[in-house]
């Protein structure tokens, strides 16, 4: 299905967060693209428009941004919580990225998370935030599973690259494991620790009901099972020590 722009105008750029440690969230995008099977956030009343058909832009996002900052007081802002912030989208509209030149005279903490190699796109801008934090998104080591789970998000070769690129030039990363898709834990752990200085596991959304049911069509059955999860979850931070 082809991907439908549709342009929405901001009123407000800079939310106030309910989430501790994030004082604003920042949504360049109301819907996502990625089409991860898992994703919940459609339950916020978006319907089928999350992740098919319709992809919502905030077309004045910057704009709006620029009017608030000025008096807005300085704390952390996570960019696009509920949507990758470097979905296809971007590639063209430069949202994200304009949101984050607003952002640099003023220098309010940043942090986001993606899926998309898009983000090395915008190393030049990254790099004038004095503190930031750029999650790379990891669910799993295998590339099989990736497809079945997130077909449309790249795969886990490119985000591991991403990590690379992002350590290497100095940008203060982290690796977010949400969900626990199937996987070999150590083998992943090898995968990514060379590469971040933060692991963040989140075993919730492996739990939902959306992905438990995922992992009998998709013939993963023992991922159904708690004590099956709690020892590959075990195993996972046992190879992860000092990062997470």
């Amino acid at each position: 299905m082809a991907v439908k722009i549709e342009k929405i105008s901001a009123k407000s750029a800079l939310k106030r967060s309910h989430v501790k440690g994030v004082d604003y969230f920042l949504n360049p995008y109301s819907t996502c693209t990625n089409g991860c099977r898992y994703c919940d956030t459609n339950s916020s009343g978006y319907g089928d428009t999350w992740g098919e058909g319709i992809n919502l832009i905030k077309i004045n996002c910057a704009e709006v941004l620029k009017r608030e900052l000025p008096t807005a007081e300085r704390g952390v802002v996570r960019i696009s919580p509920q949507a990758d912030p470097y979905q296809p989208a971007e590639g063209r509209y430069k949202i994200t990225r304009n949101c984050m030149e607003a952002l640099v005279p003023y220098q309010f903490p940043v942090e986001l998370f993606t899926k998309s190699p898009l983000i090395l796109r915008d190393i030049d801008v990254l790099s004038q935030l004095e503190t930031l934090e750029v999650g790379i998104t990891i669910t799993t080591d295998s590339d099989m599973v990736r497809r079945a789970f997130e077909p449309k998000a790249s795969p886990i070769a490119v985000r591991i690259n991403i990590l690379k690129a992002l350590h290497e030039v100095g940008i203060n990363t982290c690796v977010k494991i949400d969900p626990l898709l199937p996987m070999n834990p150590e083998r992943l752990a090898e995968k990514v620790r060379l590469y971040t200085d933060k692991v963040i596991i989140s075993h919730s959304n492996s739990v939902s009901n959306k992905t438990l049911h995922l992992y009998k069509e998709l013939g993963y059955t023992q991922w159904a099972d708690k004590n099956f999860v709690k020892d590959v979850l075990e195993r996972l931070k046992e190879s992860l020590q000092g990062l997470i």
